[in-house]
């Protein structure tokens, strides 16, 4: 069988089989090592989305009628096969993303995590009971899907961040459309092959590969119920907007700028091991990546000078080479965009300990790398703080205390993901409890909760009420009924004008 990574078109996967785009439109796919088109996309359009839907929806009631111990059977044969397929789909991720693949394949892991998690789904889907709630009535409440939901997902994690959504969703009950990134399509592909070959029921997952134009045909269509989103704030707040104007539910996943805050009491060597992996690991190219490190008191004159020793040194290169730490970033625009944030952040007058841009890679000379970039002395007013740049660059800031740090983290805009180092047990209590973002790091750099928990950030991070995947997955893709009973032995006759009560 041909490989995914070997194949000269992609396309969708609509009704349990691969299917061409309706369309004439498409893009390269880049191999960011090499800096060529290793593949070309074929972007869906309207009417591809709208076949999508009609098999989706098709496809619905069957499965959703289908006892939630055998949907868990499929996804447990799933499962099965993400292990065995666990490199094939890391070597296709650090392929078209860039990423080293050792980072690839700890991606694939944490999402067949989640996958192991929807197997639970009929203990997941309990309901409550209570009997007797008043004289001869009983009372339940049940969770059924939605119907038809959708995911529209990023570059930076082409297989977990849609095993977020629709290993949970398909699960519960519902069939799902799946729009992942242009720039890393396959995955998503060999994924659509699994789920078909693991028993799933053609058209309960489908692909659409596509750009804006198969987004809002999926914010448009009437048949979408739900739509799961991870991406930049500007378009998580559209498609919240819309969505939400339309009737559909929404949570919708935005940006970051995670800070690490460092007391002085830290493990100094500790501390600077996780700046430099947080900050620089996946190229920057991550959402849970720290990109500010906030250093208090005496301590910033040491982390700075180790930190420049680590930038300097970081060993950049393909990503399947066995010794890389950090390889290209995805496409030639991102590192115009990154690099230009470098000038600016000198125009700003931030002091540029390390400068990353301009590297070349001996053999990969027209890859898109560019090096860790370390800048010091970073005041609040700066865009270089304040934006999501999306890459290798660490920015530090220097303040005086405790308090000055968690008010700076409290005052930005983002609320995805922070971190502390410390050893006092008291300043970690109070930082947890003070701190104004959603998921917190207590000497964890990268805090991302395990399956059964669920992610999510605060403020201009997450629109929408609950996070992805865990139990608030499981509440997202179904929703409550209540069900109240009494049979006609129990009945007092002659009709009832008040409001009733228990009695």
């Amino acid at each position: 069988m041909q490989s995914f990574s070997d194949r000269a078109d992609v396309g969708h996967y609509i009704g349990g089989r691969p299917e061409r785009a309706s369309g004439t439109r498409s893009q390269p796919v880049f191999n960011p090592a090499l800096g060529t088109a290793a593949r070309t996309l074929l972007l869906g359009e309207v009417a591809d989305v709208a076949t999508a839907v009609a098999h989706a929806k098709a496809a619905f009631p069957a499965w959703s009628n289908t006892p939630p111990i055998r949907r868990a059977r499929v996804m447990l044969r799933f499962l099965e096969l993400m292990n065995a397929h666990r490199d094939e789909l890391a070597a296709i991720i650090t392929a078209e993303h860039g990423k080293v693949f050792s980072d690839a394949q700890g991606e694939v892991s944490r999402g067949i995590d989640i996958i192991e998690f929807a197997c639970g789904i009929p203990q997941l889907l309990k309901g409550d009971y209570t009997e007797q709630v008043s004289t001869g009535i009983d009372n339940w409440t049940t969770r059924q899907p939605l119907g038809v939901v959708a995911g529209i997902t990023p570059f930076n994690f082409p297989c977990m961040v849609p095993c977020w959504m629709f290993p949970v969703a398909i699960a519960a009950g519902n069939s799902f459309v799946l729009k992942p990134s242009e720039r890393d399509p396959s995955a998503s592909l060999l994924m659509a092959r699994l789920l078909t070959e693991a028993g799933l029921p053609d058209g309960v997952f489908n692909v659409v590969q596509g750009d804006k134009i198969v987004v809002d045909a999926l914010l448009e269509h009437p048949d979408v119920k739900a739509i799961s989103f991870v991406g930049s704030t500007p378009i998580a707040n559209y498609i919240y907007e819309t969505g939400a104007r339309l009737g559909k539910r929404v949570q919708a996943l935005g940006g970051a700028k995670n800070h690490m805050v460092v007391m002085p009491d830290a493990d100094i060597e500790q501390a600077v091991d996780a700046l430099v992996g947080a900050g620089y690991g996946s190229a920057g190219e991550r959402c849970m990546a720290i990109s500010v490190a906030v250093l208090v008191g005496e301590v910033a004159d040491e982390v700075v000078e180790k930190l420049a020793a680590r930038a300097r040194t970081l060993i950049v290169k393909n990503g399947m080479e066995a010794d890389a730490e950090m390889g290209p970033v995805v496409t030639r625009q991102a590192l115009e965009r990154i690099e230009g944030y470098v000038a600016l952040g000198v125009e700003e007058g931030a002091e540029l300990v390390v400068d990353g841009r301009g590297l070349k890679v001996r053999g990969h000379e027209q890859g898109f790398f560019t090096g860790g970039t370390l800048f010091d002395r970073v005041t609040p007013e700066m865009r270089i703080y304040k934006e999501e740049i999306f890459g290798p660059v660490l920015v530090c800031v220097r303040v005086k205390d405790f308090t000055e740090a968690v008010n700076l983290i409290n005052a930005h805009e983002f609320g995805n993901g922070v971190a502390l180092f410390t050893r006092d047990g008291h300043i970690a209590r109070e930082f947890g409890r003070r701190i104004e973002v959603g998921m917190v790091g207590i000497n964890v750099p990268i805090p991302v909760p395990m399956a059964w928990h669920g992610f999510g950030g605060w403020k201009r991070s997450l629109f929408g009420d609950m996070h992805a995947y865990g139990e608030e997955g499981v509440r997202f893709y179904t929703r409550q009924k209540s069900i109240m009973q009494r049979w006609p032995e129990s009945i007092e006759k002659g009709a009832e004008f008040a409001m009733p009560t228990a009695k």
